[in-house]
């Protein structure tokens, strides 16, 4: 470079090394300004000795150089510090809120104590439950979600007696009738016990002891059929907290199934005691593989990659889960509950809906992304259609257990456990669609519920649920979102066509 230098003509030489410096500021450190200067004060043997002015004037010109340079250094990073800051802040006052919502639906969510506390209506302190008395329920039998409302309910009359409820026992085989087949599945081999005591603390809380540690248990009678009216059975809960009772260490609850008894809570409690349900840890392993092999799969069905390297916060994988009622037991349940209901008042339910009408409505629901993986939750052993994965749209991947290549995860597990991971699977999707005579689906819809931005309505929300019974718009599923507000459970516990979205 210095070779080149000197046999420019010194106005040249000068263009040269001006440009130079313009072209590199960023790079351009104080040093190389420094030897710009002495390369420029350089004087070869033929060059005429110059005059003292000359040389201040050369001087003062190399320090207007370096001036210049500074003052476009000082410019320039200034500009480029309010750019960064200004790609900071911009999206806090228009984007943030829904990368917020978006950040929710892909995160895997486990409830949190403070969670809890924003379900609760009134912000007051919690007195803690005794842990010296406690209470007995009968075994918990049906689906998943029957026990899970069981279990609530038998959790919240212990609440209400100030109690402790003792280890119950859930059923892991599925039958309806033959109690003594019954496979019982202690709680806490499904799910946590220490979660749930550490977030229902202070307001509900089970014992990891069961009736045999105690000698001194009195035993109280539920009641059934029509007579048994919901005001004999507060009043037998309130007659349990009388002295002669309450003195005693275990009240043992005798009749029919929790499931079953009167419904005396709002939707709030209940939602609180879900809140606390987590799966144990080898179970929630289970989950993580099947929901990161779905995410996998979405990720490859046709985004566009370069949308994907410019912005992929916004392009994370999603998938869609659908909860497939098509089993031979329940077509059996709907049509039964559709006649009744039509000899019973005249009203005509949508309860049953044929796969044709599932596939339909799903490829119909509006700004679904197209191409989408969807996840097909269905009881394989009770499914009489073995051609579930064909008909969809063209748009729409379907996976079901075999296919999506972890039937070894299931297989080696009794229903209830099954029933759990595709409960979960279908709780973390970016978009549910059930039934709402359902209370699989109806508990799913109820905990994405209370998940959803309460800051908007349901319409705004990320975590969309739908209900395929229900035509919506444009041919679609309805929208679906539980009532918070609702005093009891009775729309999630038997099903309703008034599904809300507020």
């Amino acid at each position: 470079m210095p070779c080149i230098l000197h046999s420019l003509p010194e106005t040249a030489r000068s263009h040269f090394l001006v440009g130079f410096m313009s072209a590199i500021p960023t790079l351009a450190p104080q040093f190389l300004i420094s030897r710009v200067i002495q390369i420029k004060n350089i004087k070869t043997k033929s060059n005429v000795a110059k005059t003292k002015e000359e040389e201040e004037e050369e001087k003062s010109s190399s320090m207007a150089y370096t001036a210049g340079f500074m003052g476009i250094m000082v410019y320039r990073w200034v500009t480029w510090v309010l750019l960064f800051f200004s790609c900071l802040l911009l999206p806090r006052f228009f984007t943030l809120p829904h990368l917020r919502d978006i950040r929710r639906a892909y995160h895997q969510w486990t409830p949190d104590p403070l969670s809890s506390r924003l379900i609760v209506l009134e912000a007051e302190a919690e007195a803690g439950v005794r842990d010296d008395k406690f209470l007995e329920v009968p075994q918990m039998v049906w689906g998943l979600n029957n026990q899970k409302i069981a279990l609530a309910r038998a959790a919240l009359t212990a609440r209400k007696l100030n109690r402790t409820l003792l280890m119950p026992n859930l059923s892991a085989s599925l039958f309806y009738k033959e109690t003594d087949l019954l496979e019982p599945l202690g709680f806490d081999h499904l799910f946590s016990l220490e979660r749930f005591n550490s977030l229902c603390n202070g307001f509900v809380r089970i014992s990891s002891m069961n009736s045999g540690n105690f000698s001194d248990i009195f035993v109280v009678g539920k009641g059934s059929g029509r007579r048994w009216t919901a005001e004999r059975d507060i009043a037998r809960l309130e007659q349990c907290k009388t002295p002669n009772i309450d003195r005693h260490t275990v009240i043992k609850l005798q009749g029919k199934h929790p499931f079953l008894w009167h419904d005396h809570w709002p939707v709030l409690d209940y939602a609180r005691v879900f809140e606390c349900l987590v799966l144990v840890n080898n179970l929630s392993a289970e989950v993580s593989r099947v929901v990161s092999k779905l995410k996998s799969l979405s990720s490859a069905t046709g985004i566009d990659q370069n949308k994907i390297r410019k912005s992929p916060f916004m392009f994370q994988p999603k998938y869609v889960a659908v909860h497939m009622r098509i089993e031979k037991d329940w077509m059996i349940h709907c049509k039964k509950l559709e006649m009744r209901s039509r000899a019973r008042n005249g009203k005509n339910l949508r309860i049953c809906s044929s796969k044709e009408e599932i596939m339909k409505r799903v490829a119909n629901i509006p700004g679904l992304e197209k191409p989408s993986v969807v996840y097909l939750a269905v009881a394989d052993d009770l499914l009489e259609d073995k051609k579930l994965l064909q008909g969809w749209s063209e748009f729409l991947a379907p996976y079901e257990k075999k296919k999506l290549g972890m039937l070894d995860i299931y297989s080696k597990y009794p229903y209830l456990i099954q029933s759990a991971i595709d409960y979960e699977v279908c709780l973390q999707a970016d978009t549910f669609v059930g039934n709402s005579f359902s209370t699989f689906s109806s508990l799913i819809v109820l905990q994405r519920s209370m998940r959803m931005n309460r800051g908007r309505d349901c319409e705004g929300s990320t975590m969309a649920s739908y209900a395929y019974n229900i035509e919506g718009s444009a041919g679609g599923p309805k929208r679906w979102a539980t009532n918070m507000s609702d005093l009891s459970l009775a729309a999630i516990s038997y099903g309703a066509n008034e599904v809300s979205c507020m």
